[in-house]
């Protein structure tokens, strides 16, 4: 008798754990998504992701080839297993920035552990309207316009061979995740589009960005406070102004930047190269440290080597008190090519806080403009140099 119940019991648990591990499949289009490009697919993806996020099996969300229209969504956990995000069509925003709400962003996904998107597919945030009502370039201050894609505490997460076109505001913002990874990841928009930045991280941990093309109107990728461990590996980038530290000191209480890690890039046509910039008058001090660039290729780059603590656009700050954000552990090895800007390399720290242990190693950028050859500038820094010097480093200080 005792040997039939632990049989039964045995067969039953072995039922559930294979029930358990079935994976589930949803498709939008049997929640009534319509890949027509003019129907609103956002109820549907919300059904589906519902579903998902209640399994305890792995789950794939499929978007299937075709152009499907859709709304803000915001795709929320904590679920009860992974979930794969499958885009294999186009999503397109509407043009209308009107049509957001609020603080809205066009697609949220928060709160979630072990998350993938991949797929082949395009998110269109379709931005060009969007684009002429922003006018901050010129004033300052900008239309809170809905960024693409916005991840919220994510943990143990990839992006993959995903685009992100035209976006209204930034491509995609990263805030408060852990181990993310985006891979073989390709952003597209203009030059002259305003204020969109292609990956923009903040107070995350362990966020890589790797083997990725970006083309935009802002930096490709520009790191905030609270961002540590950051990988930036075999990114090509441009048009758009750079890849960027900062800017930092320009709120309150920000955190310290620790483990910045940009190498094997390639920039090209950028407004600037490699650079950390902070505010000048910042009202608490801040930290940023362990940050490296190297093995760097500039095409035509405006200031392609830059540590900026006097940064200050639009006017909007007091550039005659020094910066508080304290710079140390910096290295800028390998980095070669052509300079748009006959000032090539500009380590610019702060009066009150000069930099620390900062290295620069075989520097090559060539300038061909009719003022003369590349020139570089330095003050508040004692840099260790090796290697080729072109242009000879700290050759000047600031005027």
């Amino acid at each position: 008798m005792g040997m039939n119940i632990s049989n039964t019991s045995t067969f039953l648990l072995l039922l559930l754990a294979l029930e358990v591990s079935i994976a589930v499949d949803l498709d939008v289009t049997k929640f009534g998504a319509k890949p027509t490009g003019d129907s609103d697919m956002s109820q549907a993806i919300l059904s589906s992701w519902k579903e998902a996020c209640a399994s305890e099996a792995p789950s794939t969300i499929t978007i299937p080839k075709g152009t499907f229209l859709m709304n803000a969504v915001s795709l929320d956990g904590p679920c009860k297993g992974p979930i794969h995000l499958q885009i294999q069509g186009t999503i397109k925003a509407s043009p209308d920035p009107s049509k957001f709400s609020g603080d809205a962003e066009w697609i949220t996904i928060q709160h979630v552990e072990d998350f993938t998107m991949s797929g082949g597919g395009t998110l269109d945030a379709q931005g060009a309207i969007a684009w002429k009502r922003n006018d901050c370039q010129k004033t300052g201050k900008c239309s809170k316009l809905p960024t693409t894609l916005s991840l919220n505490f994510l943990t143990d997460a990839k992006i993959q061979d995903i685009t992100s076109l035209d976006s209204k505001l930034f491509h995609v913002n990263v805030l408060g995740c852990k181990n993310l990874t985006f891979e073989r990841f390709t952003i597209s928009a203009p030059g002259d589009s305003p204020n969109t930045d292609g990956i923009h991280i903040g107070r995350s941990n362990g966020v890589s960005i790797l083997d990725s093309n970006i083309k935009t109107g802002d930096d490709c990728v520009s790191i905030g406070d609270g961002s540590q461990q950051v990988t930036v590996e075999k990114v090509t980038c441009g048009p758009g102004h750079g890849i960027s530290v900062g800017s930092l000191g320009k709120y309150k209480n920000e955190e310290p930047v620790v483990g910045i890690f940009v190498r094997n890039c390639t920039l090209t046509d950028t407004m600037n190269g490699v650079r950390v910039k902070t505010w000048p008058n910042s009202p608490t001090a801040g930290e940023a440290s362990d940050m490296h660039f190297e093995d760097i290729i500039m095409n035509n780059v405006g200031n392609p080597v830059l540590i900026d603590q006097e940064y200050c656009p639009y006017n909007q700050c007091t550039k005659q008190v020094a910066s508080r954000v304290k710079i140390s552990k910096v290295s800028f090895k390998d980095i070669r090519g052509t300079s748009s800007s006959q000032l090539a390399v500009k380590i610019v720290c702060s009066k009150s806080l000069p930099c620390e242990n900062v290295q620069i190693g075989n520097i090559d950028l060539a300038y061909s403009g009719k003022e003369g050859p590349a020139t570089s500038e330095c003050a508040n820094v004692k840099p260790a140099f090796s290697g080729k010097q072109n242009p000879p480093t700290c050759s000047r200080s600031p005027a």
